[in-house]
């Protein structure tokens, strides 16, 4: 067991896969000499050279397109965009190719590849460049969405969505990457699709992923110290597939709901969430479910506008309190 960061932990889960495994690769902007944007493949090219870390023209339909012919020939690419919102370029070939060619190839082609990359809000980068899309691709069949939360969970569903058999969106919070954790030496996994309890209660159910889920532990923090209230803390960490079960079992113990995301409100996973909750425990809920996003617009320059826009640890005790009629 070791402390490493958020930034390390992924790092060990592309070497390790990339030593296990001789048919991944990577594949990206700045990935190999510059050794990536956010250091995440810093040392990988050094140690498999120029012919498994493939810097890229900054063309992202491009090499996510040529990723996706790889996977059809039983390679395992991992394709890394610098940051998510330029998947927006690309999202041709990740919707209407990776997503969709097992089913319209009647099961001759798998395509194992995982699209990762940094994503939802970061630090005054503005309206262009701060944007959570994991709702978009959500939406989408064919396609798994993962979003981890710490180190640990960082390196072992990584190695998970490498191994797995379809395309795996794989969003890594853009401000988690110097946050620390220990993480274990094992070859382990966690199975995409399960989620995990962060932090046991019994008064309101949270579910939350990435970034936000911080802001809830600090939320969680205040309401059992000045408030004697103890909230379960819930990260699905697969958003597509979701674990519903652990998500229902938590709701019918505390009868409350409340998601907390760092996206839009319209359309948001926490809204999916919350429908799918609604349907299974209807008759164990004691109160509506509130769902805490960032404001319905785009994402302001200025700092303190940027804090006023996004889910603050305020806004989660104030919904928490509204769910209990406090």
């Amino acid at each position: 067991m070791a402390i490493i960061t958020y930034r390390e932990a992924l790092n060990q889960a592309i070497h390790e896969e990339m030593e296990r495994d001789p048919d991944v690769f990577l594949m990206g902007e700045e990935v190999g000499q510059y050794q990536g944007a956010y250091k995440v493949s810093q040392g990988l090219i050094d140690t498999f050279t120029d012919k498994r870390i493939i810097d890229t023209p900054i063309a992202e339909l491009g090499f996510a397109g040529l990723g996706v012919g790889a996977a059809m020939t039983g390679l395992r690419p991992i394709i890394e965009f610098m940051t998510f919102n330029f998947s927006l370029v690309a999202i041709d070939q990740i919707i209407n190719s990776a997503a969709k060619m097992y089913q319209m190839s009647a099961g001759q082609y798998n395509i194992p590849i995982v699209f990762r990359g940094p994503g939802g809000p970061a630090v005054q980068v503005a309206a262009q460049h701060s944007q959570a899309l994991e709702s978009f691709y959500a939406h989408v069949p064919g396609l798994k969405v993962v979003m981890p939360s710490t180190p640990k969970d960082a390196k072992f569903l990584l190695k998970a969505a490498i191994r797995d058999e379809n395309p795996v969106i794989f969003i890594e919070g853009e401000t988690l990457y110097n946050d620390s954790g220990e993480v274990s030496n094992t070859d382990d996994i966690i199975p995409l699709g399960v989620g995990d309890i962060k932090r046991g209660g019994d008064a309101v159910t949270i579910v939350s992923w990435s970034h936000a889920l911080k802001t809830c532990m600090q939320a969680a923090d205040i309401l059992e110290k000045n408030d004697n209230i103890h909230v379960e803390i819930i990260d699905p960490r697969t958003l597509r597939p979701l674990d519903e079960s652990l998500i229902i079992s938590s709701v019918k113990k505390t009868g409350r709901l409340v998601t907390v995301e760092e996206t839009w409100p319209i359309c948001s996973v926490g809204s999916y969430i919350a429908s799918r909750i609604h349907a299974a425990c209807f008759d164990y809920m004691d109160a509506p479910t509130e769902c805490v996003t960032m404001d319905d617009v785009s994402m302001p320059y200025a700092r303190n506008l940027e804090l006023e826009v996004l889910p603050s640890v305020e806004d989660v005790i104030v919904a928490v309190k509204k769910v209990l009629y406090l």
